[in-house]
């Protein structure tokens, strides 16, 4: 048992270094004076740039600004070495975050695709002076999807580009063997950003590892040590593909994990933080919505049409600035309206043949035997609030908000369905119906809905 004492000081430790943290957020600086001016805390979000065909400069601007205006701080470009439009959308999306101001852009080399050396250089080299690259230690910021593999190319690379700060998703490695690559790369980028097979919940063990193994001290009172290397966690919202073109057909739960997953970033609290994803809609990370049938890969159109994401973003605003300000829980601030947003299924997992789709990758049980039919809610409120839900013909649902964020559930089934609405502050949006029709399987994708509505 730990003595009194002993919390009763942690207590206030904590509570002071909130306090600082806060003073320090209100007036533009932080408690880690390393990061002063080199490496302020960055929230990205992984941007495929596989779907930008037809992309044009409007389009473009519109991301930007959306991304901006929940406080994400630039792209993760995933890029592959195969797409004939690679330097024309980079070529717009670095010229549209130019324009845009405070947004920065940098590439994820995505190794599913063979990388000739040069081709590497060369695009760092062709981007690394644009006001919109993102740079750390004063070294443009380069990022990957796996290539654990093409590890022994990065000190050419490094030689080549005169330097580089290489954060590198190496996931197949694990921790333990990121940990052995540490004089390659100057951080690690974790895409264990949701439950495991037969998992209803993740928690951050993985994330603790990493910050083991790439020797990072954790911030006390009086500051946070000059760590050399840097941590990317990465949080997602949402999985569920159904790709047999790829063998990909399975869903990781995701019914609180937008909301755990920053939860655990607050407590984490990494130098840098990636949102998987902006746009990858074969995989229903997507916080970011369509807006034309060819960004949409073949197939996944049958379970994202009519599927809207957008508003998973208007809780991030509030998680962000927590993070930035080294807090552990969120803490509304007056400029910021309150806001509440639910995700949902709109079947129950037993209305439909199930797609042989199976509970989270390399799981072996079926996804309809896990998935939770349930309406998830996430409320951040400046003072104890009340959200109310309603589905269909049934009673309204209150729920108490504390100051804060606040989460909660409400199970559907075959017997408790039609539309949904969610009321906060006087305001109520009303939401797509929960059915039992399956025209072909169940689809394992959530629709978001948001109060108050910005749509």
């Amino acid at each position: 048992m730990v003595p009194y004492y002993r919390t009763g000081w942690r207590a206030f430790i904590d509570s002071t270094r909130d306090a600082i943290a806060e003073i320090g957020a209100e007036i533009g600086i932080t408690d880690e004076p390393e990061k002063r001016v080199k490496c302020p805390k960055m929230v990205f979000a992984h941007y495929m740039l596989g779907l930008t065909v037809n992309h044009t400069a409007k389009d473009w601007d519109d991301e930007i600004r959306a991304a901006k205006e929940c406080g994400i701080d630039g792209f993760a470009l995933n890029t592959g070495s195969q797409d004939h439009w690679l330097d024309e959308q980079l070529t717009l999306a670095y010229q549209a975050a130019e324009r845009a101001g405070g947004f920065v852009l940098f590439i994820s080399f995505d190794f599913a695709f063979e990388w000739p050396v040069q081709q590497v250089i060369d695009l760092i080299n062709r981007f690394k002076y644009s006001p919109a690259q993102c740079v750390v230690d004063g070294r443009p910021f380069v990022s990957t999807f796996e290539g654990p593999q093409w590890a022994d190319n990065w000190p050419l690379v490094r030689q080549a580009t005169g330097g580089i700060f290489l954060v590198p998703d190496w996931a197949s490695l694990g921790p333990h063997g990121v940990g052995q690559k540490l004089d390659i790369i100057d951080g690690a980028f974790s895409w264990d950003a949701w439950p495991k097979g037969c998992n209803h919940k993740m928690r951050p063990d993985e994330d603790h590892l990493y910050l083991e193994a790439l020797q990072i001290e954790k911030p006390g009172i009086f500051g946070t040590p000059n760590n050399k290397h840097k941590y990317m966690m990465g949080v997602s919202p949402y999985f569920y593909t159904n790709l047999p073109q790829w063998n990909k057909n399975w869903y990781c739960s995701s019914e609180s994990l937008w909301y755990d997953r920053w939860q655990q970033i607050l407590e984490v609290q990494p130098d840098f933080v990636e949102i998987i994803t902006w746009n990858d809609y074969g995989e229903s990370s997507y916080i970011y919505d369509p807006h034309r049938d060819d960004q949409v890969v073949p197939g996944a159109d049958a379970y994202v049409t009519g599927y809207s994401h957008d508003a998973y973003r208007a809780i991030l605003p509030h998680f962000i600035q927590a993070y930035k300000a080294g807090k552990t829980k969120v803490k509304p601030r007056e400029h910021l309206e309150d806001v509440a947003i639910a995700w949902y299924r709109r079947t129950p997992a037993s209305a439909g043949h199930h797609g042989e789709t199976v509970w989270g990758q390399g799981g072996d049980a079926l996804a309809a035997h896990g998935a939770k039919d349930v309406i998830s809610v996430v409320a951040i409120t400046k003072e104890e609030n009340t959200v109310t839900v309603t589905l269909g013909d049934g009673q309204p649902r209150e729920f108490q908000t504390v100051r804060g964020s606040s989460y909660f559930e409400i199970p559907f089934d075959e017997n408790n369905l039609g539309p949904v609405w969610l009321q906060l502050n006087g305001q109520v949006t009303e939401g797509p119906d929960i059915h039992c029709d399956c025209e072909d399987k169940v689809n394992f994708n959530s629709v978001v809905i948001q109060v108050p509505d910005r749509r």
